[in-house]
């Protein structure tokens, strides 16, 4: 190599095959941080191939079934067999039973245990008032309230059989406006009833004729007027369809 004039040759002469080294020394704390980023991105991975394999083997979808089926059996509704003395005090149909004015065919009148709790059947179309027979029953302590709502349904072309208080281990236990108590054969006339109170609740029984108890509740202030009712009626008897359920979902 060439020495710039003036300098002195061998002393700043460059011997042997090292080089200086340019750049900063490695550090060990960068190496650490690619062995632990190296160590997540395996772990992602080998999580997401458990993953894969749980969808392409049916796992996933087996639970999801599971679980459909489970919702679908807590919310269907089977009846339930409530035993026969608890069934006759809570049906107001055994206490009239007791009083000897139990309807012909209820399950009072044949001394059949009442099956309280079993679902009303799903109606589309409703009888005609005169054809249905009402047992108006006072669960509230307002005395006379029996008398005047049968009076109301009267007027309304229902046919009114029973009127008196509820049996009582109904009085006072009826928070809402009403409680329409009937068989498997009385569902249509159980909604013709049902539209003409606002906030009125249907429970069944095990009677095999077509007769509907009205409860009066301690929310109950007075029938709906007319035209309301009819529009009532025609929603219980047309209900919205309810929207497909999404891929994948119950």
């Amino acid at each position: 190599m060439l020495t710039p004039q003036g300098l002195k040759g061998k002393q700043f002469r460059i011997t042997g095959t090292s080089y200086p080294r340019l750049g900063p020394p490695p550090r060990r704390g960068r190496r650490w941080l690619m062995l632990i980023g190296s160590l997540l991105a395996l772990s992602l991975i080998a999580l997401g191939g458990v993953q894969l394999v749980d969808i392409f083997t049916g796992k996933a979808k087996h639970g999801a079934a599971q679980a459909c089926a489970s919702s679908r059996a807590s919310a269907s509704g089977k009846p339930l067999a409530a035993p026969a003395a608890t069934a006759a005090s809570a049906s107001p149909s055994g206490s009239a039973a007791a009083s000897g004015s139990a309807a012909p065919g209820s399950p009072a009148a044949s001394g059949a245990p009442a099956a309280v709790g079993t679902p009303l059947p799903a109606v589309t179309a409703a009888p005609q008032p005169q054809t249905v027979t009402v047992n108006v029953l006072n669960a509230t302590d307002k005395a006379g309230l029996a008398a005047r709502t049968a009076d109301d349904l009267k007027q309304r072309g229902f046919t009114v059989g029973k009127v008196g208080n509820a049996p009582s281990a109904l009085e006072g236990h009826v928070s809402g406006a009403a409680e329409l108590v009937a068989g498997q054969s009385g569902a249509g006339a159980a909604a013709l009833l049902g539209a003409q109170v606002s906030g009125a609740s249907t429970l069944a029984d095990a009677r095999t004729d077509g007769s509907v108890d009205f409860v009066i509740g301690d929310g109950y202030t007075a029938l709906l007027d007319p035209n309301a009712a009819a529009t009532a009626l025609a929603a219980a008897l047309k209900p919205s369809p309810s929207a497909s359920p999404l891929p994948g979902s119950c």
